[in-house]
């Protein structure tokens, strides 16, 4: 895939590829936040809702890192402050005539409230739309999730109505919000909208292949 594999920065946010190395701290704080991210976890309906060793991390990064050679996704941990803090993935990718994808995200609660999230989401869509090449990013939250959807509206994610039934979360088939993004809702770049917006003035942006 063009643009991948990829580092972004931004501030203390980042993104980078994951690693197999990051299998102990991801069993660390996927443990820690369970009960509470559980409620917004998407679960396979034949498997258990959270286990805790390293096997279906090392099994995530096997499957992730292929499909990001197929140009199927891209799978970024996100850091804060140099620091594993969570992932964000790019995923479901559609090229053709549609050049379409969906974001997923998740956050260590010790440092959600300080615009980790909606930085490391307008890195990874100003990278899909400038570089990598999509034309549309989705994302689909839970309709009680909050804290997910704030994240989405203060980028300027457009909601485009309910999907039923969209995904299995915490043991059974739940209802999404569907919101989206068009490279031509932020033909000056949705990282300097965020930034300005907040009025944040980090020091320095970067990439790195």
């Amino acid at each position: 895939m063009r643009g991948w594999p990829v580092t972004l920065s931004e501030g203390p946010v980042g993104l980078r590829p994951l690693r197999h190395r990051d299998a102990a701290v991801w069993r660390e704080l996927r443990v820690r936040n369970a009960e509470w991210l559980r409620p917004w976890e998407p679960t396979n309906p034949e498997t258990p809702l959270f286990r805790s060793g390293l096997g279906p991390y090392l099994s995530m990064v096997h499957t992730m890192r292929r499909e990001a050679r197929q140009g199927l996704a891209l799978p970024w941990v996100v850091t804060h402050e140099g620091k594993f803090a969570g992932q964000l993935t790019i995923g479901a990718v559609v090229w053709g005539s549609a050049r379409s994808a969906q974001i997923g995200y998740w956050v260590d609660r010790n440092v959600a409230g300080r615009g980790v999230i909606p930085t490391a989401v307008a890195l990874a869509v100003d990278h899909c739309f400038f570089t990598v090449g999509l034309h549309r990013v989705e994302a689909n939250i839970r309709p009680e999730n909050t804290a997910s959807r704030r994240v989405v509206e203060k980028l300027g994610f457009r909601e485009e109505g309910i999907r039923r039934r969209h995904l299995h979360i915490d043991g059974a088939w739940r209802d999404h919000i569907c919101y989206a993004l068009t490279v031509e809702d932020v033909p000056g770049g949705l990282r300097s909208r965020w930034l300005a917006s907040t009025k944040q003035a980090f020091p320095r942006s970067s990439s790195s292949p």
